[in-house]
């Protein structure tokens, strides 16, 4: 099955962004792909969060969302939009929400961010993303063209039970939209993505951002799609484009008959035990 995964360079500007994914939506559905991938914060990438938080509004209130749940209604194509800000009025904090569109136009699925980005960087960059944040409460898994994927968003990539939760669940596709700092990718990206194909024995499509970005920031790019044997199907490299990768599903059964790591897996459950 033929997806399309979009590399994007996001602005300040959810109006500019939306009007990328737009156009990439339809030029993946000319392409013949079924399903279409965006990256972390594909809306807006800002970290001024004071001129950020004027265009946060909550889901129902979200326009460029009705807008690309109508375009994928129109292409016939699944849309993970790879994540969002959402305004939580209760709490007037927001969340990271993964959101995955079917090809009706319909919102399938919806996942939060479980693990924020609290870090001080050796470059000089800190990161509080708890600060304005609010962390997603579980894991989400949804059903659609490519079987049962789950929904994880950047920094969870380093949290591996959540994907023992997902290989558990028996998923076939683990969808991690990224938006990776360059010294981290640099280190961790390629390390941590394979490690979690293998792992699920799952195919992973993690659609990136890249490039410097009118906030300043930089990101690593190399958007990745990897089969479940950890072999890199598609890197996108650091160019703003849209990239496309042939999944068969049959591999996660070859793979999955040839180490049988689900059926041999212990659960865990009990203190380590010191010496």
């Amino acid at each position: 099955m033929r997806i399309a995964v979009h590399q994007m360079c996001s602005d300040t500007t959810t109006t500019h962004n939306i009007v990328k994914m737009v156009a990439a939506i339809y030029q993946a559905s000319e392409a013949g792909a079924k399903m279409y991938f965006a990256p972390e914060m594909s809306f807006m990438l800002d970290k001024d969060r004071n001129r950020a938080a004027k265009s946060i509004v909550s889901e129902s209130e979200n326009e460029g969302l009705k807008y690309l749940a109508d375009v994928a209604g129109k292409c016939g194509m699944w849309v993970h939009i790879g994540s969002m800000p959402i305004l939580d009025q209760a709490s007037g904090k927001y969340a990271n929400r993964s959101i995955v569109i079917d090809a009706n136009g319909h919102i399938r699925a919806r996942y939060d961010k479980m693990h924020l980005f609290d870090v001080d960087l050796s470059t000089g960059e800190s990161w509080r993303e708890s600060s304005a944040y609010l962390a997603g409460s579980g894991p989400v898994a949804v059903q659609c063209p490519l079987g049962l994927m789950g929904l994880s968003i950047c920094y969870d990539l380093r949290f591996p039970d959540l994907y023992s939760a997902y290989a558990k669940s028996g998923v076939d596709v683990l969808a991690v939209p990224a938006a990776f700092t360059v010294p981290t990718g640099q280190a961790h990206w390629h390390a941590l993505l394979r490690a979690r194909a293998i792992e699920a024995q799952a195919f992973v499509i993690a659609a990136a951002q890249s490039g410097t970005h009118e906030d300043g920031r930089r990101t690593f790019g190399h958007s990745l799609v990897i089969d479940p044997w950890g072999e890199v199907l598609l890197d996108m490299n650091e160019t703003e484009s849209i990239g496309y990768a042939n999944l068969d599903f049959k591999r996660i059964a070859e793979v999955r008959s040839q180490i049988p790591a689900q059926h041999n897996r212990r659960d865990i459950t009990m203190p380590v035990e010191i010496c």
